[in-house]
Protein backbone atom coordinates (compact mmCIF):
# COMPACT_ATOMS: atom_id res chain seq x y z
CA UNK A 1 0.00 0.00 0.00
CA UNK A 2 1.29 3.26 -1.08
CA UNK A 3 1.59 5.99 1.51
CA UNK A 4 -0.65 8.35 2.38
CA UNK A 5 -3.17 6.22 0.28
CA UNK A 6 -6.61 5.45 2.15
CA UNK A 7 -7.21 2.53 5.04
CA UNK A 8 -8.82 -0.70 3.57
CA UNK A 9 -12.90 -0.87 4.84
CA UNK A 10 -13.02 -3.89 7.79
CA UNK A 11 -13.24 -7.45 6.05
CA UNK A 12 -16.77 -9.00 5.99
CA UNK A 13 -16.69 -11.04 8.75
CA UNK A 14 -15.71 -8.95 10.97
CA UNK A 15 -18.86 -6.48 10.05
CA UNK A 16 -21.38 -10.22 10.57
CA UNK A 17 -19.76 -10.38 13.91
CA UNK A 18 -20.11 -7.05 15.26
CA UNK A 19 -23.50 -6.51 14.14
CA UNK A 20 -24.50 -10.16 15.97
CA UNK A 21 -22.89 -8.84 18.89
CA UNK A 22 -24.87 -5.09 19.12
CA UNK A 23 -28.23 -6.53 17.25
CA UNK A 24 -29.03 -9.84 17.94
CA UNK A 25 -29.76 -10.89 21.67
CA UNK A 26 -28.60 -14.19 23.06
CA UNK A 27 -31.24 -16.08 24.09
CA UNK A 28 -31.59 -16.88 27.89
CA UNK A 29 -32.47 -20.52 29.02
CA UNK A 30 -35.82 -21.19 30.83
CA UNK A 31 -35.17 -23.35 33.86
CA UNK A 32 -37.85 -25.61 34.56
CA UNK A 33 -38.00 -27.56 37.86
CA UNK A 34 -39.98 -30.67 39.28
CA UNK A 35 -39.96 -33.58 41.92
CA UNK A 36 -37.72 -36.27 41.15
CA UNK A 37 -40.15 -38.98 42.78
CA UNK A 38 -43.55 -38.91 44.17
CA UNK A 39 -45.45 -41.57 45.32
CA UNK A 40 -49.06 -42.44 45.59
CA UNK A 41 -51.47 -45.47 46.33
CA UNK A 42 -54.18 -47.04 44.56
CA UNK A 43 -57.41 -44.98 44.19
CA UNK A 44 -55.63 -41.61 45.99
CA UNK A 45 -54.20 -38.91 43.71
CA UNK A 46 -51.46 -37.11 43.67
CA UNK A 47 -49.83 -33.85 42.41
CA UNK A 48 -47.34 -33.47 40.33
CA UNK A 49 -45.67 -30.07 40.79
CA UNK A 50 -43.83 -28.08 38.43
CA UNK A 51 -42.43 -24.49 38.63
CA UNK A 52 -40.11 -22.23 36.17
CA UNK A 53 -37.53 -19.58 36.48
CA UNK A 54 -37.26 -17.03 33.43
CA UNK A 55 -35.61 -13.80 32.86
CA UNK A 56 -38.76 -12.27 31.02
CA UNK A 57 -42.01 -11.66 32.93
CA UNK A 58 -44.41 -13.59 32.59
CA UNK A 59 -46.10 -13.27 29.12
CA UNK A 60 -49.83 -13.72 27.72
CA UNK A 61 -48.72 -16.38 25.32
CA UNK A 62 -46.82 -18.46 28.30
CA UNK A 63 -47.65 -22.62 27.95
CA UNK A 64 -47.73 -25.62 29.61
CA UNK A 65 -46.98 -28.99 28.75
CA UNK A 66 -47.45 -32.13 30.63
CA UNK A 67 -46.03 -35.56 28.53
CA UNK A 68 -46.42 -39.42 29.82
CA UNK A 69 -43.95 -42.03 28.94
CA UNK A 70 -45.33 -45.30 30.65
CA UNK A 71 -42.74 -47.37 32.63
CA UNK A 72 -40.45 -49.75 30.58
CA UNK A 73 -42.33 -47.69 27.01
CA UNK A 74 -40.02 -46.04 24.79
CA UNK A 75 -42.75 -42.97 23.44
CA UNK A 76 -44.53 -40.21 25.24
CA UNK A 77 -47.56 -39.28 24.83
CA UNK A 78 -48.79 -35.56 25.66
CA UNK A 79 -51.74 -35.43 28.11
CA UNK A 80 -52.19 -31.93 29.28
CA UNK A 81 -52.00 -28.73 27.62
CA UNK A 82 -52.06 -24.95 28.56
CA UNK A 83 -52.21 -22.12 26.20
CA UNK A 84 -53.76 -18.49 26.32
CA UNK A 85 -55.26 -19.06 29.82
CA UNK A 86 -56.94 -21.88 28.82
CA UNK A 87 -56.11 -25.74 30.13
CA UNK A 88 -56.48 -28.66 27.38
CA UNK A 89 -56.63 -32.16 28.81
CA UNK A 90 -56.52 -35.31 26.83
CA UNK A 91 -60.14 -36.64 26.67
CA UNK A 92 -58.84 -39.86 24.89
CA UNK A 93 -55.75 -41.42 26.49
CA UNK A 94 -55.54 -43.27 29.95
CA UNK A 95 -55.89 -40.31 31.91
CA UNK A 96 -59.10 -38.69 30.52
CA UNK A 97 -61.22 -37.00 32.64
CA UNK A 98 -58.51 -37.83 36.10
CA UNK A 99 -56.49 -34.88 35.45
CA UNK A 100 -57.15 -31.40 37.16
CA UNK A 101 -55.29 -28.04 36.62
CA UNK A 102 -53.81 -26.68 39.60
CA UNK A 103 -51.47 -24.35 37.99
CA UNK A 104 -51.06 -20.20 38.42
CA UNK A 105 -49.27 -19.01 35.78
CA UNK A 106 -49.03 -15.52 37.76
CA UNK A 107 -46.82 -17.45 40.59
CA UNK A 108 -45.23 -19.80 37.77
CA UNK A 109 -46.72 -22.86 38.96
CA UNK A 110 -47.98 -25.79 36.21
CA UNK A 111 -48.72 -28.20 38.50
CA UNK A 112 -51.35 -31.02 37.83
CA UNK A 113 -53.19 -33.60 40.14
CA UNK A 114 -54.01 -36.70 38.70
CA UNK A 115 -56.90 -38.30 40.59
CA UNK A 116 -57.95 -42.38 41.06
CA UNK A 117 -54.21 -43.56 40.68
CA UNK A 118 -54.07 -46.97 39.41
CA UNK A 119 -50.87 -49.24 39.23
CA UNK A 120 -50.55 -48.27 34.96
CA UNK A 121 -50.07 -45.14 35.76
CA UNK A 122 -46.42 -46.02 36.86
CA UNK A 123 -44.05 -43.81 34.44
CA UNK A 124 -41.74 -40.64 34.14
CA UNK A 125 -44.13 -37.06 33.42
CA UNK A 126 -42.29 -34.67 31.66
CA UNK A 127 -43.00 -30.74 32.26
CA UNK A 128 -42.16 -28.20 29.36
CA UNK A 129 -42.68 -24.67 29.80
CA UNK A 130 -42.59 -21.69 27.27
CA UNK A 131 -42.31 -18.05 28.32
CA UNK A 132 -42.06 -16.21 24.96
CA UNK A 133 -39.66 -14.69 23.80
CA UNK A 134 -38.36 -17.16 26.55
CA UNK A 135 -38.66 -20.64 24.93
CA UNK A 136 -34.85 -22.11 25.30
CA UNK A 137 -34.70 -24.51 27.82
CA UNK A 138 -34.71 -28.03 28.92
CA UNK A 139 -37.74 -29.80 30.26
CA UNK A 140 -37.90 -31.44 33.59
CA UNK A 141 -39.22 -34.91 34.41
CA UNK A 142 -40.69 -36.52 37.99
CA UNK A 143 -41.41 -40.49 37.92
CA UNK A 144 -44.49 -41.86 39.55
CA UNK A 145 -44.45 -44.72 41.64
CA UNK A 146 -47.72 -46.20 42.67
CA UNK A 147 -48.56 -48.91 45.85
CA UNK A 148 -51.12 -50.62 47.37
CA UNK A 149 -49.80 -48.70 50.50
CA UNK A 150 -47.61 -45.81 50.45
CA UNK A 151 -44.13 -46.75 51.47
CA UNK A 152 -42.58 -44.85 54.61
CA UNK A 153 -39.27 -43.32 53.12
CA UNK A 154 -35.71 -43.61 54.93
CA UNK A 155 -35.62 -40.22 54.91
CA UNK A 156 -38.88 -39.14 56.40
CA UNK A 157 -37.99 -41.39 59.47
CA UNK A 158 -34.86 -39.85 60.24
CA UNK A 159 -36.51 -36.16 60.25
CA UNK A 160 -39.36 -37.73 62.63
CA UNK A 161 -36.26 -39.22 64.76
CA UNK A 162 -34.38 -35.87 64.63
CA UNK A 163 -37.61 -33.76 65.02
CA UNK A 164 -38.25 -36.14 68.27
CA UNK A 165 -35.16 -35.40 69.80
CA UNK A 166 -34.51 -31.81 69.14
CA UNK A 167 -38.22 -31.44 70.65
CA UNK A 168 -37.15 -33.34 73.79
CA UNK A 169 -33.92 -31.00 73.95
CA UNK A 170 -36.10 -27.96 74.06
CA UNK A 171 -38.67 -29.33 76.74
CA UNK A 172 -35.45 -30.07 78.80
CA UNK A 173 -34.02 -26.77 78.23
CA UNK A 174 -37.53 -25.14 79.09
CA UNK A 175 -37.36 -26.87 82.01
CA UNK A 176 -34.30 -25.83 83.17
CA UNK A 177 -35.19 -21.94 82.66
CA UNK A 178 -38.32 -22.76 84.42
CA UNK A 179 -37.04 -24.35 87.32
CA UNK A 180 -33.90 -21.98 87.41
CA UNK A 181 -36.88 -18.75 86.88
CA UNK A 182 -38.23 -20.28 90.21
CA UNK A 183 -35.06 -20.82 91.89
CA UNK A 184 -34.02 -17.27 91.94
CA UNK A 185 -37.45 -15.96 92.59
CA UNK A 186 -37.56 -17.42 95.52
CA UNK A 187 -33.88 -16.27 96.21
CA UNK A 188 -35.23 -12.80 96.19
CA UNK A 189 -37.97 -13.35 97.90
CA UNK A 190 -35.98 -14.58 101.09
CA UNK A 191 -33.03 -11.44 100.04
CA UNK A 192 -36.08 -9.21 100.23
CA UNK A 193 -37.62 -10.69 103.38
CA UNK A 194 -33.93 -10.50 105.58
CA UNK A 195 -33.00 -7.29 104.66
CA UNK A 196 -36.84 -5.94 105.73
CA UNK A 197 -35.87 -7.76 109.56
CA UNK A 198 -32.04 -6.11 109.35
CA UNK A 199 -33.96 -2.58 108.77
CA UNK A 200 -36.44 -3.12 111.64
CA UNK A 201 -33.54 -4.96 114.11
CA UNK A 202 -31.70 -0.90 113.32
CA UNK A 203 -34.59 1.03 113.85
CA UNK A 204 -35.84 -0.69 117.39
CA UNK A 205 -32.92 0.53 119.48
CA UNK A 206 -33.03 4.18 118.21
CA UNK A 207 -36.92 3.62 119.09
CA UNK A 208 -35.70 2.48 122.62
CA UNK A 209 -33.29 5.16 123.28
CA UNK A 210 -35.81 7.88 121.90
CA UNK A 211 -38.15 6.47 124.96
CA UNK A 212 -35.64 6.22 127.58
CA UNK A 213 -34.86 10.02 126.46
CA UNK A 214 -38.31 10.87 127.03
CA UNK A 215 -38.13 8.86 130.12
CA UNK A 216 -34.99 10.78 131.74
CA UNK A 217 -36.77 14.15 132.11
CA UNK A 218 -39.66 12.36 133.88
CA UNK A 219 -37.41 10.42 136.13
CA UNK A 220 -35.31 13.30 136.93
CA UNK A 221 -38.61 15.76 137.50
CA UNK A 222 -39.85 12.84 140.17
CA UNK A 223 -36.66 12.79 141.95
CA UNK A 224 -36.28 16.80 142.07
CA UNK A 225 -40.31 16.19 143.43
CA UNK A 226 -39.50 13.59 146.20
CA UNK A 227 -37.07 15.99 147.24
CA UNK A 228 -38.72 19.03 148.02
CA UNK A 229 -41.52 16.96 149.78
CA UNK A 230 -38.56 15.72 152.07
CA UNK A 231 -37.20 19.12 152.57
CA UNK A 232 -40.58 20.34 153.11
CA UNK A 233 -41.29 17.84 155.65
CA UNK A 234 -38.24 18.50 157.31
CA UNK A 235 -38.92 22.04 157.89
CA UNK A 236 -42.31 21.19 159.31
CA UNK A 237 -41.19 18.61 162.04
CA UNK A 238 -38.39 21.70 163.06
CA UNK A 239 -40.83 24.15 163.24
CA UNK A 240 -43.11 22.08 165.55
CA UNK A 241 -40.28 21.24 167.78
CA UNK A 242 -39.10 25.24 168.11
CA UNK A 243 -42.96 25.45 169.05
CA UNK A 244 -42.88 23.07 171.82
CA UNK A 245 -40.32 24.11 172.91
CA UNK A 246 -41.24 28.20 173.29
CA UNK A 247 -44.44 27.09 174.93
CA UNK A 248 -42.75 25.12 177.75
Amino acid sequence: MAPGAPSSSPSPILAVLLFSSLVLCPAQAIVVYTDREVYGAVGSRVTLHCSFWSSEWVSDDISFTWRYQPEGGRDAISIFHYAKGQPYIDEVGTFKERIQWVGDPRWKDGSIVIHNLDYSDNGTFTCDVKNPPDIVGKTSQVTLYVFEKVPTRYGVVLGAVIGGVLGVVLLLLLLFYLVRYCWLRRQAALQRRLSAMEKGKLHKPSKDSSKRGRQTPVLYAMLDHSRSTKAASEKKSKGLGESRKDKK
